[in-house]
C-alpha cells in the first residue's frame, strides 16, 4: 500500500543511509531540484550505489532530470541497471515526452539483459500543459503506474501564488484525480511545504484524500505519520466493510435479493469501496507495496 513517498536529496550519503527506516511507504530519490548542477554526476553514482549495495524494503522512486536538460540520459544509464522499482520523469507535458523516456529505459533495460517494462514509472505533472493532457500522460505506456502532481512548478507556470489554502490547485488536483482514475492508476499529491504547520499539513491531506488521491508526497520526515494515518482507513471504516460483506453473505443464505445494512440499502458503489477498505487493510499488514 502506497500512502506516502518522501523525498530525499541524491547528494546525500546520510540521508540515503536512513531513507529505508523513516517510515514512508515509498522513498524518492531525487537526482533534479535537490542537487545543484555541479553535484549532478556525483549524486548520480551516489543514488546507484545506495541503491545497488542498500537493501531497501521500500518501493525506490528516483527522480530524474527533465528531457529538455543534459543530465536525463545519464540519469538512466546510471540508474536504470539497478533496477529501481520506478523513475519519476520530470515536466512531463504529453505522452511524446512518457514514450522518449520508456524507449529510452528500454534499450537500457535489453542492454543489460533485464525484461522490457521491469522499471515502471511515475510522471511528474508540473505545467498547465501536463494538467491538461494528464490523461494522455496517465494512458500514454503500460510503465505508467501513477501520476504525480508537482505544486510548486505548475504554479510557477500558472504565474499565481502558491498558498496554503490551495485554490490555485483545486483545478489541477481535480483533473489529475479524474484522469488518473479513469485510466485506472494511482494519483500522489504535492507535498506541503512548511515543515513545521503540521495543522496545515493534516488539513491538506485530508482535502486531496477526499478528492481521490492515492496518497501524498512529503519533503519531511516528521510528516510522514500523519499522511500514513490520514491515507489508513481507520477502525470503523474496516469493520463498516466486513459487515458489509457478512450482511450480503447472510442475505444470500436466507434468499434475500436485496440486502440492507444499519438502514441503508447495500448498492454496487458501497460494495466496491467495502472492498477497496479491506483490500487496503490486507495491504497495510505487509507494510510495503514491493
Amino acid at each position: 500500500m502506497r500512502r506516502s513517498m518522501l523525498f530525499f536529496p541524491g547528494n546525500s550519503a546520510n540521508m540515503l543511509l536512513n531513507a529505508d527506516f523513516l517510515g514512508a511507504d515509498s522513498v524518492i530519490l531525487d537526482l533534479e531540484d535537490a542537487v545543484a548542477q555541479t553535484e549532478k554526476d556525483s549524486a548520480r553514482i551516489l543514488v546507484r550505489n545506495a541503491i545497488r549495495s542498500l537493501d531497501f524494503t521500500k518501493e525506490v522512486i528516483v527522480r530524474i532530470n527533465p528531457i529538455d536538460s543534459l543530465y536525463w540520459e545519464k540519469d538512466l544509464a546510471k540508474i536504470i541497471p539497478v533496477k529501481p522499482d520506478m523513475i519519476m520523469p520530470t515536466k512531463v507535458s504529453g505522452a511524446g515526452d512518457v514514450k522518449i523516456i520508456s524507449d529510452a529505459i528500454a534499450r537500457i533495460e535489453k542492454k543489460c539483459g533485464m525484461e522490457v517494462g521491469t522499471v515502471k514509472l511515475i510522471p511528474l505533472i508540473e505545467t498547465a500543459l501536463g494538467v491538461e493532457k494528464s490523461f494522455e500522460i496517465a494512458t500514454a505506456d503500460p510503465r505508467v503506474s501513477a501520476i504525480f502532481l508537482g505544486g510548486e512548478d505548475l504554479t510557477a507556470d500558472l504565474q499565481c501564488k502558491r498558498t496554503k489554502e490551495g485554490t490555485e490547485i483545486f483545478y489541477a488536483r481535480s483533473r489529475m484525480v479524474m484522469a488518473a482514475r479513469a485510466a485506472g492508476i494511482d494519483v500522489y499529491d504535492t507535498p506541503w511545504t512548511d515543515v513545521e504547520d503540521y495543522d496545515g499539513l493534516i488539513a491538506d491531506a485530508k482535502f486531496a484524500k477526499s478528492l481521490g488521491f492515492s496518497g501524498k508526497s512529503s519533503i519531511s520526515p516528521r510528516h510522514v505519520r500523519f499522511i500514513n494515518e490520514i491515507f489508513s482507513p481507520t477502525e470503523e471504516e474496516i469493520r463498516y466493510a466486513r459487515d458489509v460483506f457478512e450482511a450480503i453473505e447472510k442475505g444470500k443464505a436466507e434468499g434475500k435479493g436485496v440486502v440492507s445494512l444499519r438502514g441503508k440499502m447495500i448498492d454496487a458503489p458501497i460494495v466496491a469501496r467495502a472492498r477497496q477498505v479491506l483490500a487496503a487493510a490486507e495491504a497495510m499488514k505487509g507494510g510495503s507495496v514491493k
